[in-house]
């Protein structure tokens, strides 16, 4: 009778010849959880200036409904208090989304700052990773052809 092979022990000493570097995967999860902090910050931190400059642009309309709001002695005055409101309002509107504009372009120059950044650590750390990988396999194939 012919007695089948363990092929669990022979996958074994293949895999056990060829070394696994869990240290690249240790630096690629590191750089990753780094770029996602980066990342983390600058959107937190257009949420919070986008707030400021929401809650600004409310105050400020709402201090001008107050005005013209105001009981007025003639009728024309409501005219003009409405029209001087409109006129305020679309100044108003002007600014604060130039302003809007300008964290959007931050987040924009930021983010595009962290990935070429980023794409770069990982191009280093690949090829590094590459090579030392290259060498282990050639170490390890000839240390099984020697054998």
């Amino acid at each position: 009778m012919t007695k089948t092979p363990d092929m669990t022990a022979m996958f074994k000493d293949v895999m056990g010849s060829f070394p696994v570097d869990t240290a690249a995967m240790e630096g690629a999860f590191k750089t990753s959880a780094t770029l996602n902090e980066k990342l983390s910050g600058v959107a937190l931190n257009a949420v919070e200036k986008s707030t400021e400059v929401s809650s600004k642009w409310t105050k400020d309309t709402i201090a001008k409904m107050t005005e013209m709001s105001k009981a007025k002695a003639e009728p024309a005055d409501y005219a003009k208090a409405m029209s001087e409101f409109a006129s305020a309002s679309a100044e108003s509107a002007a600014e604060h989304m130039a302003a809007f504009a300008e964290i959007a372009k931050k987040v924009q120059m930021d983010t595009v700052e962290l990935m070429m950044a980023a794409g770069k650590d990982m191009q280093e750390e690949t090829t590094a990773a590459m090579k030392k990988a290259s060498n282990d396999v050639q170490a390890a194939t000839k240390k099984a052809t020697a054998k």
